[in-house]
């Protein structure tokens, strides 16, 4: 067994977890990463490719969120330019939906809820005089365009992951972690790497179950939680 403890053993390589590994490293914590398979294989490389600031969110006028939203989409951009560009969407605007004022002003509004320095500032457009509305049938006159961000998920991943590696994370990949235990108020974890056939045991002072959609799964079958609540999966 490794004499080690780590401050915190993070279960899962996809977005979430190479994140928080990256972020308690940057804090000076001791952190070990196991990812069954290699990282952002699933989910994590499966996404929308967006990086938005929850614009959808100011519909249930949730500002907290979508300023929150709005500066790590900002952070993010800031720190990794080579792999998160801009990119502009593009609402027409139906007067049956809703009104051109409410969704200007909504639009005013998500571009002032953090600061916007990477990004241009959303505007209306007409159909009939922007070459956005060349082949565009004649019903819609009116747009608004907005901006968010585009990037290579799976890279963005391998990124985080290596940065905690720099900052002192120990990152395994294709390393299963088969069981765990609380032994002397600390945990005992079994990791199995592929292709070997010894078990690695390793303690830990936290869990972190960053699993996606495995998560059910790392709580029943390797934590042993008894607990009745279900988690809900999200899209």
């Amino acid at each position: 067994m490794d004499r080690k403890v780590y401050d915190i053993a993070v279960i899962g390589g996809g977005i979430n977890g190479a994140g928080i590994a990256r972020d308690a490293a940057g804090r000076g914590l001791s952190v070990l990463l196991a990812e069954q398979h290699d990282l952002a294989s699933h989910t994590s490389s499966a996404s929308t490719k967006l990086i938005h600031g929850g614009l959808r969110y100011l519909e249930n006028y949730d500002f907290r969120l979508v300023r929150e939203a709005l500066a790590e989409r900002e952070r993010l951009l800031k720190s990794a330019p080579h792999l998160i560009k801009p990119l502009s969407f593009v609402l027409p605007h139906s007067p049956a939906i809703r009104g051109a004022w409410l969704i200007r002003l909504g639009l005013v509004v998500y571009d002032r809820l953090a600061p916007r320095r990477g990004l241009p500032a959303s505007k209306a457009i007409s159909f009939k005089q922007d070459p956005i509305g060349r082949d565009l049938k004649s019903g819609c006159a009116k747009a608004f365009v907005y901006w968010d961000c585009c990037v290579d998920d799976s890279r963005l991943v391998v990124l985080a992951a290596l940065d905690a590696a720099e900052r002192g994370a120990t990152i395994l990949t294709r390393t299963k972690v088969m069981a765990a235990a609380r032994r002397d108020s600390v945990w005992e974890l079994a990791l199995r790497s592929e292709g070997a056939g010894a078990v690695t045991r390793i303690r830990a002072k936290a869990i972190v179950n960053a699993a996606g959609p495995w998560v059910a799964g790392v709580l029943q079958n390797v934590l042993g939680s008894k607990t009745r609540r279900k988690v809900r999966l999200v899209k």
